[in-house]
Parts: C-alpha cells; structure tokens; sequence
C-alpha cells in the first residue's frame, strides 16, 4: 500500500511533546488528509491518540492533555491503494517484551508483502495491510535479541523501496531515511529540544532552525534530554532516488528539501519552461496555487528574453503575469480526492476565470503537471467560455507516463492520459492551442542533481528500484528476505 505522508519527531528536556508535535503536523497537513495520529511517551508508559480525518478535527483539548511525556512521533496519512479506514492510521503502536514501540511511514516498501508472510509464518499477526505494521513487526523481532541500533540496520536490510520514518523506542525518538533518499527527512533545532519531520516547513512552524537533511541510508537519534542527536550511517548505497515531484508538486514552497529551497526550485523550473518552449501570448497565468511559482519564474523570463531566445528590445514590454483565476479555498486539492466524478466537480467548485484578465486576449496557462488531463480540459474550457483567443498550455515538469510506485497517486496507466498518448495529442485533448511540458534533463539542472541520483519513473518508466513487471534504470536487485538478510554486519 503507497503512502504519502507527513512524519515528525520530538524530543524535549522537560515539556510535552504533544501540542508542538500537533501544530508540527498542521505544518505538514498537505501531505495527508486521511488521518492524523501523535504516540508520546513520559518515561513509564506510551500514550497514543490516532483518529481519522484532519489534524483540527483528528485532536481536541483533551486529547492532547492525555499524550503526556517529552518525547513522541506525529503522522498524517494520505493513502493511494489498500485500507481507508482506521486500521492503517498511524502512529502504528506496539507492545512487547523489550518495551513499547511507536512508527510513522512515508513511502512505500516493494517487497512489504514478502516480509508479511515470512513474519506471519513466525506467529506475527497483523492488523492491516499497510507496510507500517510490516517495518514495526520487524524492527520488534530484531529488538528482541540486538541493541537499537543494530535492530535498525537488520531490518533497514531487509526493506526494499522508498521510506522516511520517525520512530520511537520507549522515550528514544529517531529518525531513520531509505539508502536511496526517495522521500525527504530533515533535523531541526528548537529552542528546548530536536525535531525530526519530513519537510523543515514543520522546523519553521514551531520557531526552531533547520540543522541538515537526514542522509540516506542513515539514523538520527534524538538525545532523550533534548540536548542533541546521535548520528549512525547505517547502510550507503552507490547512487540517490531523490523524488523529483516533490519539488514540482508535493512540498510545500517553503520547504527546504535536499538543501533546496522549493520555492526557488519552482521558479527555475519555470524559467526553464520558457527558454525550452515559449509562446508569446498577451498574458502569462497561473493555475492557482500549484503552478504560481513556475509561473513567475516563467514570466520573469519572458520579461528578459523573447520566445527565440533574443534579449527583449527596451520598448518591447514582454509579457503581463496576471491571476486569471480565483480559487476557493474551501475545496480540497483535486489531486488527492479518490474518485473522478469527486475530481471533475471540484475543478469547477474550486475555480473561476477572472473575465477582465482573459476577455479578448491570448492566454498561456501554468501548471505543474497532468496527470489525467480532467483538470486541464476543464480549465482550458473555462478560459475560452470567458472569451480568450487562444490557450496555451505549458507544465512544469515531464509527461507523467507511468505511475509511482514510492507514495505519490499517479493513478494507473489506463488513466493517465501521457501513458498512451504523444504531446501534440494531448493538446489536442484538452483542446488546447498548444501544449509543451519541460523536459527531464531540463529538471535535473535545475534541481543541481544528476539524471542518474533521482528517481523519475514517473516521466521515463524506468525506476530505481526493482519492481515486478516494470524495467529499472539500475542495476539494483531486492533484498533477500530468509536468513541471509538477518546477518546484518556490525
């Protein structure tokens, strides 16, 4: 089961942990919307509050009175496959005989059904069918007869696929990031304490600094004073699987990741879009709010350069950037809203053309990507009913031609409407005067990483990792899952 998620961890000398986890996790509500969870522990015992729904409706006073202790791990949950009830939310909870044992997941394990069935044929029993209770079985078996950190590796060794995790042994907080990096980690530093959370949009939220990203293959121990951390590079692996959608789509702008500011990333994407597929229109808008930044940076270099890449004469006063459409902020992200009759009404809840801004002109719209092409067809629609001449579409990132088997809802290929279909139609598709996408390698200089240390399975149908049925752009096999794997070096 994909999971798209938000994880975070806290350590403090003395205060509780519970309220700061909770705004940490508002900081992190775009990376799930299902469920919300905070486990705290106060030196004795473990204390755990997990409810579906958002963060404001998962927790109220009470609730976080009840998680006492200075130490805990939060989660919110955005599922794509399996379960959609309780029974995946996290932080996923255990007891047993070396102590109690919280976790929060973000990824999505390759060979998590492997593991289950050995661990089931060992007396394990399972309560879902998420990979989070998979990684928690584990890691408490490797706990029975090693110290944490070797408990850690051995089970690090046996995953194969992409995970960020917080987990909490007793009152030890950690945090621990696949060998590959696919989803983002990072340390902060609070005024009493350390944080551990997936975006340092969490770090800003609670005034704390962001110290560095978790390494991959590596584990944070967060000191049980709030002093510091502990740092164990546990496995290194020859080349990354950054998450280039992160940048273009899931993070928030002001989120650093990788040692990049988001937002900056954005811009450059759009820049980038410009100088590789210009068009020159009367006026340059955003699909609100996922394609402003591309757009900005788009028209930033509009402004410098014409569509044949010649500086722009001074009377020449380029292109106007304009919001063309105002967004309600009532509706949820269409993008994680589960059914297609859901996803086509909420495109027209969620947006409407501002008439003076189109009326007569010709347009370019941004945006980030396509996944099914409903949204785009339906905005493309919605600017020419209001009057413009033209619409040109441009997207800040590679057709999505595979889906994402790591955590992010590319649908299947049957629904994504790149799988089968060239550029031009498309275009043709959703109607649009034309359409141009940026292309990979136009993403990798951006992002200042090359091809080959991020994982693009999406946009080329390759991955970097070994999946069943679908070709690797590596030499990469999955970990053995009997004995051999259990002999973990020291």
């Amino acid at each position: 089961m994909t999971e798209k998620c938000g994880v975070v961890g806290i350590a403090f000398d003395e205060r509780d942990a519970a309220r700061p986890l909770y705004y940490g996790l508002y900081a992190l509500q775009h990376r799930g919307q299902e469920s919300a969870g905070i486990v705290t522990h106060d030196g004795f015992q473990q204390h755990s509050h997990v409810e579906m729904g958002l963060v404001g409706d998962a927790f109220d006073e009470g609730d976080l009175e009840s998680l006492n202790g200075s130490a805990g791990i939060g989660h919110v949950r955005y599922p794509t496959a399996g379960s959609l009830d309780s029974s995946c939310a996290q932080p996923f909870s255990v007891s047993f005989k070396s102590g109690s044992l919280g976790l929060s997941h973000n990824g999505n394990l390759v060979n998590a059904d492997e593991i289950r069935d050995e661990l089931a044929g060992l007396g394990h029993a399972f309560t879902s069918d998420g990979d989070t209770e998979v990684i928690a079985h584990d890691l408490a078996r490797n706990l029975l007869n090693e110290d944490l950190i070797r408990a850690v590796k051995r089970t690090m060794q046996r995953l194969h696929g992409s995970y960020s995790l917080t987990i909490m042994h007793d009152e030890t907080v950690m945090g621990v990031r696949d060998p590959q990096g696919n989803r983002p980690l990072c340390i902060g530093k609070l005024e009493d304490g350390y944080i551990i959370a997936s975006e340092s949009a969490a770090i800003d939220t609670l005034d704390g600094e962001l110290v560095r990203d978790v390494r991959p293959g590596e584990l944070v121990v967060l000191e049980a004073d709030g002093s510091g951390f502990d740092s164990y590079q546990l496995i290194d692996a020859d080349q990354t699987a950054h998450c280039f959608f992160e940048h273009v789509y899931f993070a928030r702008p002001d989120s650093q990741i990788d040692g990049t500011l988001v937002y900056e990333s954005r811009r450059k994407l759009g820049r980038a879009l410009w100088e590789e597929s210009g068009v020159e229109t009367d006026v340059v808008m955003p699909v609100p709010d996922s394609g402003r930044a591309f757009a900005s940076g788009y028209a930033d270099a509009a402004d410098e350069t014409t569509a044949d890449g010649e500086p722009r004469a001074e009377d020449d006063e380029g292109v106007e950037f304009a919001e063309g459409l105002m967004k309600n902020r009532y509706v949820g992200r269409t993008f994680i809203m589960p059914t297609q009759n859901e996803r086509e009404r909420a495109v027209r809840l969620k947006l409407n053309p501002i008439t003076s801004t189109v009326e007569g002109k010709t347009v370019t719209l941004i945006d980030d990507s396509i996944v099914r092409g409903t949204t785009s067809t339906q905005l493309v629609s919605l600017l020419k009913d209001c009057g413009a001449e033209e619409v040109h579409m441009r997207i800040g990132a590679p057709p999505i031609v595979a889906p994402c088997y790591m955590g992010i809802d590319m649908a299947t290929r049957e629904e994504l409407i790149a799988a089968d279909k060239s550029i031009p139609e498309i275009g043709e598709a959703i109607d649009a005067d034309s359409l141009e996408y940026l292309s990979p390698d136009a993403v990798a200089d951006v992002l200042e990483t090359d091809r080959s240390d991020l994982c693009m399975g999406c946009v080329t149908g390759e991955y970097p990792y070994d999946i069943d049925g679908e070709p690797t752009d590596r030499d990469v096999t999955r970990p053995s899952i009997g004995g051999a794997a259990l002999e973990a070096d020291d």
